[in-house]
């Protein structure tokens, strides 16, 4: 039960409700007990009058009333246990809100290099099927467990008071249920912990098939990942059997030991009643009522047994994210203004997952409002850099400066705000294209964002769609082209207006003239603020302020478009090679 203490604290949140729906329990629990002890009256009633020991007009009058308090204590039951699902099951779902939020919230603050080690799949299941899991602890089975130990701690006593032997021989199968709990018990905790754990396997494989389906597609190996597919549901078949197998136990030990607790009653209540110590044939009937009452309490015990170890299963995986530190931490919590100059002293960094040194001891300034380019192969360290600036990264060594300032001593909110990033994968989400270029700045008027449609150049394209600026995309975009998805972020971008600019090989998909024209449009758009440009050509490069040429991590050039195509060295021989690849 120690990973289910993380919940404490919305039990706390929630006493009241919880409090109140305890007392409605009892209530109505209360209500219930009426029942059986006037059933014993009535029958008690009719033993006299056979006796003649009341009149028949009596026997009526007695039985009318017992029957009206009957009919209205299950009535006033009824209605309180109304009350108590409604009370407590919408704490479980307060508490299921709360609880998958709190997950949420924890997900956005973790580190890039957190979902590297982690798949989509597995923080999807955890999110939903193990906070379900997690909710019917917090609700069906606190309702439940309240309702067994009122039953259990009003009934008892009662029947002890009624009848002593006739209660110790009626309840002797209790312990040995007991017993049996907790053994099987253990045995769903495992298997429980099983279960979930392949489901979030059984997820991330479907996930990763749906987001690439028209790769599987492609190369029509359907057939494949149906195979695949019907192995792993197989296999989660099997885990999930050998669960149900043992949940399969509960149910009939109950109805066997509450059978056995019945035919005690009438065996042993029947001698008593032979023998005189039962004054009543009614003490007998008011017992199996007593039993039948007692009887989903204890059987609902095993089902809530296996809902705290499946809830405690799901728990102990949610909070293995949870006790994940983010490694960027944000040390400043006063905001702090940015202005956009970038200094890099010595830096250095090697990515945790692969150990690959991606730059070695790299130092360069751009002033505020410069525009630049970095050029270089694949795997050079040119996204690194960007992903640093924007501290997505914290450096291996040296020091990363912004307007005089180590980065780390910047409000990690006012740096992230202040900068304008267009991945090289541009990412769009399955909304408008509106709400996508929006997203750069949700108070954006229509006009203006038709304007940095215009200045990516991209106004055109989406004039075309039927809907036009309302047309709703597919999962990531995926009913745009590769140019029309990258031109759309860039306006995203432009719209946002930060101090910052951070262009990541955004033009790859786009054609030269398009690009030139994207890149006049950056110019005026961007004029006064700090642009890092990332691309493999040179006409991106061409009229930056500043141009780095990067090999393997090291800096090998720095200088102008003119300085550095006026010496021998990589980008000169790039330059030479894509002018004879145009005119080719």
């Amino acid at each position: 039960m120690k990973e289910l203490k993380h919940l404490n604290k919305y039990f706390k949140k929630y006493w009241l409700k919880l409090l109140a729906g305890m007392a409605i329990t009892i209530v109505a629990k209360i209500f219930q007990l009426v029942m059986p002890s006037y059933v014993q009256k009535s029958i008690s009633t009719v033993e006299d009058f056979i006796k003649g020991e009341i009149t028949q007009e009596v026997a009526k009058d007695g039985l009318l009333e017992y029957i009206l308090i009957i009919i209205g204590a299950a009535l006033l039951s009824g209605f309180f246990t109304f009350l108590m699902r409604q009370t407590i099951i919408y704490v479980s779902r307060y508490i299921e809100y709360d609880l998958k939020n709190e997950i949420f919230d924890h997900y956005q603050f973790l580190s890039l290099n957190f979902y590297k080690k982690n798949r989509t799949g597995d923080l999807m299941n955890r999110i939903s099927e193990d906070v379900s899991q997690v909710r019917m602890y917090t609700g069906p089975a606190l309702m439940y467990g309240l309702n067994t130990i009122t039953l259990f701690a009003c009934i008892i006593p009662i029947m002890f008071i009624t009848a002593p032997t006739l209660a110790a021989y009626t309840l002797i199968p209790l312990p040995i249920l007991s017993v049996l709990i907790y053994q099987i018990s253990k045995i769903i905790h495992k298997r429980s912990t099983v279960v979930q754990e392949y489901l979030s396997t059984l997820s991330t494989f479907t996930q990763e098939v749906f987001s690439g389906v028209s790769v599987i597609k492609a190369y029509a190996i359907e057939p494949k990942i149906n195979e695949e597919l019907k192995v792993l549901a197989l296999e989660g078949k099997q885990k999930s059997m050998d669960l149900a197998k043992v949940n399969a136990w509960f149910f009939p030990l109950m109805i066997l030991l509450i059978g056995i607790s019945n035919i005690f009653v009438i065996y042993i209540g029947g001698q008593q009643y032979i023998k005189g110590e039962i004054t009543s044939v009614g003490v007998i009937a008011e017992f199996v009522l007593y039993v039948n009452m007692l009887t989903w309490p204890v059987a609902v015990v095993g089902w809530l047994t296996s809902i705290v170890q499946r809830a405690e299963a799901s728990q102990k995986r949610i909070n293995q994210f949870l006790n994940e530190k983010p490694e960027i931490i944000n040390e400043v919590e006063k905001e702090t203004p940015i202005n956009g100059k970038i200094e890099f002293k010595n830096v250095s960094y090697t990515y945790e997952d692969t150990n690959i040194v991606a730059l070695k001891n790299i130092s360069f300034t751009i002033e505020e409002g410069e525009t630049v380019a970095i050029l270089g192969k694949t795997g050079s360290g040119k996204s690194t850099i960007l992903d640093l600036i924007a501290r997505l990264y914290d450096v291996t060594s040296g020091e990363i400066r912004i307007d005089d300032t180590p980065i780390k001593k910047l409000n990690l909110h006012s740096l992230r705000n202040a900068i304008g990033a267009v991945p090289q994968d541009a990412f769009l989400f399955s909304d408008t294209i509106k709400n996508n270029i929006k997203f750069g700045n949700f108070k954006a008027s229509d006009e203006e964002v038709i304007q940095m449609a215009k200045n990516a150049v991209v106004h055109e394209n989406i004039m075309e769609f039927k809907k036009q600026y309302d047309t709703v995309l597919g999962e990531r975009g995926i009913t745009l082209s590769g140019g029309q998805k990258q031109r759309i972020s860039i306006a995203r971008a432009l719209l946002k207006d930060p101090e910052i600019y951070l262009f990541d090989d955004c033009l790859s998909a786009v054609d030269t003239e398009t690009e030139e024209t994207i890149l006049n449009n950056l110019q005026k758009a961007s004029r006064a603020k700090t642009t890092i440009i990332v691309s493999h050509r040179v006409s991106s490069a061409k009229n930056a302020d500043k141009i780095l040429v990067l090999n393997e991590g090291e800096l090998l050039q720095i200088g102008t478009h003119e300085e550095l195509n006026n010496i021998k060295g990589y980008y000169k021989e790039l330059h030479l090679h894509q002018l004879s690849e145009k005119e080719n």
